[in-house]
């Protein structure tokens, strides 16, 4: 088979997320439109500006990770054991892989592992002993995570990290597209994300980009005139991406298919005034939907960056408007989990892939009242899918913009084949 026609289809879903652990719950908090942000408890926020995130309730690293990796890897790590152990179990794949070299881990990572780090840091300093435990390096370290995944799961084929900040989540996933051409059977792909720590607010802060409301309710509200800038949030979602052939021997549910994807680059540092390239990010969706063979009005639902930013609101409708005219149908839930980074563009993903498996293309969360310059058209009622097309979209920090297209399988109990 040539590179060409080895297509990546998703057969396994992990989230650990706000809205939930496991793909179900997370699901069922969409739908629902119930929001799961509030206070900070992570660490003591009450001298911050802003105190409110996103955070996974009551989660139980020790449940998914021996005690003796749980004391060398960072609480982003540990969602990232977590989300790819249920994306496996999911798929219906063993948690080691069968043939190693043919299995593969392609994560997106942003800032590394803050709270072991902060702590580390914090002893360094305190401390008569000026020292950092021996596990700080690769604890913090970026790829700590592709790194401890591909020893848990013996996945030692082509591995990697992406860093495009939010737009690695769905980077991530065309790279396993890419690896699985290249002849991999099997690549976990997605992101996590845990940025609540002292020091990985305080960087967030300095953006000038983090809402400071004290109502979780009205804190984080994209595309809405009372748009106040963006929560915080940790987790995401973690993927077993398979080539189709070994998916279909071993009778595998598939979700749907990677069908296209496009990256571009504003080439311009964000600052405190800029907004992004609404040119350069509509440029990324055009190239995802060409390569994915699809029109715009193919498109059942477009998924949003939705930073909940006005001027980035604002420029992100102007190019969505580029793309689809008058015509997009949006709906976003990142309002009701907070911002993952790059663990939320994953998020998305999951939205996308489950609203086909359920066959029910779910409401947007918001706007109550659409900001001037973001008349699209959101989605005020659950309905179901036409062509089950969808376009993810994400734009991260300092410039990166990434589009994703996704063919969505049949629901359950028809031929998802």
């Amino acid at each position: 088979m040539t590179e060409r026609r080895r297509r990546a289809v998703v057969t396994g879903i992990g989230v650990v997320a706000p809205s939930g652990v496991g793909a179900e719950q997370h699901w069922r908090t969409v739908l629902s439109g119930q929001r799961r942000t509030g206070p900070i408890t992570l660490f003591d926020a009450s001298g911050y500006p802003t105190r409110l995130g996103g955070e996974v309730a009551d989660f139980d690293p020790a449940r998914h990770i021996d005690n003796r990796t749980l004391v060398q890897t960072d609480r982003w790590t540990h969602l990232g054991f977590a989300a790819t152990r249920l994306a496996l179990a999911d798929a219906g794949l063993p948690e080691q892989a069968p043939d190693p070299y043919g299995w593969a881990v392609t994560l997106a990572s942003s800032s590394g592992g803050n709270l072991f780090g902060q702590r580390e840091l914090q002893r360094l300093w305190s401390s008569p002993a000026r020292t950092v435990g021996a596990y700080q390096s690769i604890a913090w370290f970026y790829a700590a995570s592709v790194g401890q995944l591909s020893i848990r799961h013996q996945a030692k084929g082509p591995c990697g990290v992406l860093v495009t900040e939010s737009a690695g989540g769905l980077d991530s996933l065309a790279h396993a597209v890419r690896t699985i051409r290249r002849g991999a059977s099997v690549v976990l792909a997605g992101a996590t994300e845990c940025p609540l720590s002292p020091y990985a607010l305080a960087c967030q802060l300095s953006s000038g980009l983090l809402s400071e409301a004290a109502d979780p309710e009205r804190a984080y509200r994209p595309f809405d005139a009372a748009a106040c800038g963006y929560l915080p949030a940790e987790g995401g979602a973690v993927f077993v991406l398979e080539e189709y052939g070994h998916a279909a021997a071993r009778g595998a549910r598939i979700y749907g298919e990677v069908a296209g994807w496009g990256a571009t680059h504003d080439a311009v540092h964000t600052s405190a005034t800029s907004a992004g390239d609404p040119h350069q990010y509509a440029r990324a969706m055009r190239l995802a939907l060409g390569r994915a063979e699809a029109e715009p009005a193919e498109v059942d639902v477009v998924v949003p960056d939705a930073l909940g930013v006005p001027r980035y609101d604002r420029a992100e409708a102007t190019a969505l408007r580029a793309v689809f005219g008058d015509a997009a149908p949006v709906s976003t839930h990142k309002a009701l989990t907070g911002r993952a980074h790059q663990g939320g563009s994953a998020l998305d993903v999951a939205t996308a892939l489950l609203a086909y498996r359920h066959d029910t293309l779910p409401a947007s969360a918001g706007p109550e009242t659409v900001a001037d310059g973001c008349e699209l058209d959101f989605l005020r009622q659950h309905r179901r899918p036409r062509a089950r097309v969808a376009l993810v979209c994400a734009r991260g920090f300092d410039g990166f913009n990434s589009a994703l297209v996704l063919r969505g399988a049949a629901p359950a109990g028809e031929d998802r084949r």
